[in-house]
C-alpha cells in the first residue's frame, strides 16, 4: 500500500511540474480532463464499467475546461481593452 501511495505522490508532482509552461487555458483544459476522468471513473465503477466512464468523463471534462478557459481569456481581453481605453481618455 505504501508503494502505491509513493507512486501516486511522485506522479502528481511530475504532472504538476509539467504544467509550469502552459497557458491558463491549457491548464484549465488539462485540469478539466483529469477531474472529468476521475468523476467518470467513479460513476462508471458504480454503473459497472469504470474505463468507459473515465473516457467519457475525461472527454467532457476536456471540452468543459477548454470552453471555460476561452471564456476567461475573453473576459480578460475585454477588461484590458476597457482599461486601455480608460487610460487613453485621461
Amino acid at each position: 500500500m505504501t508503494k502505491i501511495a509513493v507512486a501516486l505522490v511522485i506522479a502528481t508532482c511530475l504532472a504538476l511540474g509539467g504544467c509550469a509552461g502552459m497557458s491558463q487555458t491549457e491548464q484549465r483544459t488539462l485540469s478539466g480532463g483529469a477531474m472529468g476522468a476521475a468523476g467518470g471513473a467513479i460513476i462508471g465503477a458504480i454503473a459497472g464499467n469504470a474505463g468507459l466512464g473515465a473516457a467519457i468523463g475525461g472527454a467532457v471534462g476536456l471540452g468543459g475546461g477548454y470552453l471555460y478557459g476561452k471564456h476567461k481569456e475573453s473576459e480578460q481581453k475585454a477588461y484590458q481593452q476597457g482599461y486601455d481605453a480608460g487610460q487613453k481618455g485621461r
